[in-house]
């Protein structure tokens, strides 16, 4: 066999192959989620730095309300990356009906988790948290906590908008299931960093 008869995979852009084993979307999607998983490593150590080299770190997360809306935050943001595996199992199966109504529903669980995060937030505000202020103790609280959170709750938003931009396009045949397996790659990195913000931020500052 030549290798002008290997077949090579496509890069996502008419007519050119990819130098790589994966196809180019999925390889830039991968490259962006490593780099993203630096950012978020190095914001939670720094996080767990000031933690530990602060005497007066509060611990103003009560059981309930805030660790129960944290778990009930948590079971919908790994629902969500069931949905969205469903849509794309039925966009492999070319069932575009099924498809946008899964992810629909990753949509509609984002949106959801957005609304318990920043309820969340308007109720610390409203306790006296701020960026570099807090009734509790050490002042650097509020800023690495809203730097987290927000960061993450930025993802999270900037998801569901692709999303729902996806789904509008896949129904009307501009974007394969292709598109919408490395936008779920995207939606279970999301997800799978919410388990490490969990433990460092609000279970390690549990009232006592």
């Amino acid at each position: 066999m030549s290798q002008s008869e290997i077949a090579l995979p496509h890069s996502g852009v008419q007519g050119e192959p990819s130098p790589f084993a994966i196809v180019s979307k999925k390889l830039g999607m991968w490259l962006f989620i490593i780099s993203d998983a630096v950012t978020f490593g190095a914001m939670l150590f720094s996080y767990g730095y000031v933690r530990n080299a602060s005497t007066d770190w509060p611990h103003p997360f009560k059981f309930y309300p805030s660790i129960v809306n944290v778990m009930f935050m948590t079971f919908v943001l790994v629902t969500s990356s069931l949905t969205v595996l469903l849509g794309l199992r039925a966009a492999n199966r070319g069932n575009k009906r099924s498809a946008v109504g899964w992810i629909g529903a990753t949509v509609a669980l984002g949106i959801l988790f957005a609304a318990l995060h920043v309820r969340e937030w308007l109720s610390l505000i409203h306790e006296g948290v701020g960026m570099f202020h807090n009734p509790w103790g050490a002042p650097l609280f509020g800023a690495s906590f809203f730097a987290i959170t927000g960061l993450h709750l930025l993802h999270v938003a900037s998801g569901v908008l692709i999303l729902t931009v996806l789904a509008a396009g896949f129904y009307r045949a501009r974007y394969s299931a292709e598109d919408i397996e490395v936008w779920a790659l995207y939606w279970h990195f999301v997800d799978l960093v919410w388990m490490f913000v969990v433990p460092f931020v609000y279970l390690l500052s549990v009232a006592k």
